[in-house]
C-alpha cells in the first residue's frame, strides 16, 4: 500500500512540475523584444537591451491576449474618456474617441492671434513636415480652438486653406467654451481673455499615442523639435507592432 502511494505521489509530483515547466517556457516564449522605431523592420530579440542601430531601448512585445485587450479598453489616462462633442472645419460633430486608432498630435490656438499663434503653427508645420510619409498616414495634426466664439467652423474652414492645411493629416476643431476650458486642463494650457480680441495662453504641443494617452510635451515657441517628431514615431510604430500582431494572432 505505501509503495503504491509512493508511485502516485511521484507521478502526480512529475506531472505538476511538467505542467509548470511548459507553463513557464510559454510565457517565455511569449516575451520578445523590439526597437520602437522598427530600425530592422519587424525583427525582435530574446533578451532586453538596446537597438543595434538607434540605440533606443528595446521594447517588449505584449503577448496576443494583452495586447487585444489593451486596444479595446480605454485607459484611466485617456483623453478619450472626454466625453464632449467637438466640431471640425466641415462642420462635423465628433468626440476624441471617434480618432482612436491615430497618434494625435494638438495644439490650442486661435486664428485671429497675430502674436504667438502663427509660430505655433509653423512649429506643428515644422513637425508635420519632418515625419515619413507611412507615420504621417496614422497621425493627425489637431488645432484646437481657445476663442470658439470668432473661431466657427467656416472660419476654421478658411484658416486651414488660407494656410494650405485643409487635407490630411491636419484637423481644425472648436466647441463650448467650458469644454474647451476642459481640455485646455488636460493638456496643462492656461489661457486668458486680455482684450476683445485677444488672449494670453501657453505654448504647449502634446503628442497622444492611439489610445489617447499623453506621451510627450513640447513647449515654447521655435524649440527644437527632434524629441517630439521621436516619440511621435515610436507611437506609430508601437501602433503598428500591434495590429501586426493581432493581424498574426488571427491568421
Amino acid at each position: 500500500m505505501k509503495k503504491t502511494l509512493f508511485i502516485l505521489c511521484s507521478i502526480l509530483f512529475i506531472g505538476f512540475t511538467a505542467c509548470k515547466n511548459d507553463s513557464s517556457k510559454s510565457s517565455e516564449e511569449a516575451i520578445a523584444y523590439y526597437c520602437p522605431m522598427e530600425c530592422e523592420g519587424a525583427k525582435t530579440y530574446d533578451e532586453p537591451g538596446s537597438c543595434p542601430v538607434c540605440k533606443m531601448d528595446l521594447i517588449p512585445v505584449e503577448t496576443i491576449k494583452e495586447s487585444k485587450k489593451d486596444s479595446d479598453e480605454i485607459s484611466d489616462l485617456s483623453i478619450f474618456n472626454i466625453k464632449s462633442t467637438w466640431t471640425n472645419q466641415n462642420g462635423e460633430d465628433l468626440q476624441f474617441e471617434d480618432l482612436k486608432g491615430d497618434v494625435l498630435v494638438a495644439v490650442m490656438i486661435y486664428t485671429s492671434c497675430k502674436a504667438a499663434c502663427p509660430r505655433l503653427v509653423a512649429d506643428m508645420r515644422n513637425i508635420e513636415e519632418r515625419l515619413s510619409k507611412s507615420t504621417k498616414e496614422h497621425v493627425k495634426m489637431i488645432m484646437v480652438s481657445i476663442d470658439p466664439v470668432t473661431d466657427t467652423p467656416e472660419r476654421l474652414k478658411a484658416f486651414a486653406e488660407e494656410n494650405v492645411m485643409d487635407k490630411h493629416p491636419w484637423l481644425f476643431l472648436r466647441s463650448s467654451e467650458d469644454n474647451t476650458r476642459e481640455f485646455a486642463a488636460v493638456v496643462a494650457v492656461n489661457y486668458m481673455k486680455i482684450s476683445p480680441i485677444d488672449f494670453s495662453h501657453s505654448n504647449i504641443i502634446t503628442v497622444f499615442n492611439d489610445q489617447g494617452e499623453m506621451v510627450f510635451q513640447q513647449e515654447g515657441l521655435g524649440v527644437n523639435s527632434d524629441a517630439t517628431v521621436q516619440h511621435i514615431e515610436k507611437a506609430v510604430a508601437a501602433k503598428n507592432r500591434l495590429l501586426t500582431s493581432l493581424s498574426t494572432s488571427q491568421n
